[in-house]
């Protein structure tokens, strides 16, 4: 027991860890030797390396930071599927659930940018994704109308978090994802506060829009 602890210790250590990597900063500092927190937004996240770098490098940014909240998921479930105590098997949406928030803080806390961070979006989708296909799959999809409607990446990544916790309910997930939606998505929307002034100003830009300055420095997926 006290070694299953011990692992279970260390999945989270691994979650919050895949979750810090700071993917666009790197893109930055690797494609033009620049630090993205001081170009565009201000941010790492794709929609500034969008506007930074260009499409390609966003894409790529986009999709590791997906795949960072797939990968803390898969490590849990690689792990349980050779669970030698029946009885822990239980534990198993827990354990998920507790990895999933670690992505995500480490992606909005990282430890490699000293503890700043961003909006854990992108990171927050791959989690959906490896925890329910489906509810990721909605979620991408009131993403996706928001976007179509306003082309504002902030105000659709909202309405997906406020969407979230409903989609869970209505396909009947375990309680622990349950929980896991309220506690990502309030903590997705708080991260998006100052996104949420601008939006109230009239100020937030949309999709290709530049902005004069850099905001405070955050990941914006």
């Amino acid at each position: 027991m006290t070694l299953w602890l011990a692992i279970n210790g260390v999945l989270l250590l691994l979650a919050y860890l895949l979750g810090s990597l700071p993917t666009g900063y790197l893109a930055g500092r690797w494609l033009q030797g620049i630090d993205l927190r001081e170009h565009g937004s201000g941010s790492t996240g794709a929609t500034n390396v969008l506007r930074t770098l260009g499409k390609i490098p966003a894409i790529v940014v986009l999709l590791v930071d997906v795949l960072k909240g797939v990968l803390a998921i898969a490590l849990v479930d690689l792990v349980y599927a050779f669970d030698p105590l029946q009885a822990i098997a239980s534990w198993q949406p827990w354990m998920v659930t507790l990895a999933g928030l670690g992505a995500i803080l480490g992606h909005s806390k990282s430890i490699w940018l000293n503890f700043k961070g961003g909006k854990s979006v992108a990171t927050s989708l791959g989690i959906l994704l490896a925890m329910s296909w489906q509810v990721g799959l909605l979620t991408m999809v009131v993403f996706g109308v928001g976007m179509a409607i306003s082309r504002i990446v902030s105000l659709s990544s909202i309405a997906g978090a406020i969407a979230l916790s409903g989609i869970m309910f209505l396909l009947g997930q375990p309680l622990a994802y349950e929980l896991f939606a309220i506690a990502a998505s309030l903590y997705v929307i708080w991260l998006h506060r100052t996104n949420i002034q601008r939006l109230l100003a009239g100020t937030e830009p949309k999709v290709g829009q530049k902005l004069s300055q850099p905001s405070e420095p955050s990941l914006e997926s």
